[in-house]
């Protein structure tokens, strides 16, 4: 399920990402999101109104699957705390143990 959810996600992400690099921005951006780039179909107040609402969609979309897929992430693994074991390069995992002196018996 996992491998599936994070394809979609992808998905939505490049999708998102494209929605919003056509958008006009104030200072016109890439310009596309036009009357002039649509061909006529639609017009310049149409077109934001539409890339404003898949942008709100998608952006909906992209949330709900991040939560799934953290929940899904946290669920799969052993439930372990940071504080279990003692970091990797600590000295009490890494350094050999020292063997006690022997003692000397006083004659």
């Amino acid at each position: 399920m996992t491998p599936i959810l994070l394809v979609i996600f992808l998905l939505v992400t490049l999708a998102l990402i494209g929605v919003i690099l056509v958008q006009r921005s104030e200072g016109g951006g890439l310009g596309i999101g036009t009357s002039q780039g649509m061909g006529g179909f639609m017009t310049g107040r149409g077109t934001a109104n539409l890339l404003t609402r898949t942008t709100a969609v998608l952006g909906t979309i992209f949330m709900a699957l991040a939560l799934v897929l953290a929940m899904l992430g946290r669920s799969e693994g052993p439930a372990r705390s940071i504080l279990d074991a003692p970091p990797a390069g600590s000295p009490a995992t890494s350094a050999p143990a020292v063997p006690a002196a022997p003692t000397v018996p006083n004659n």
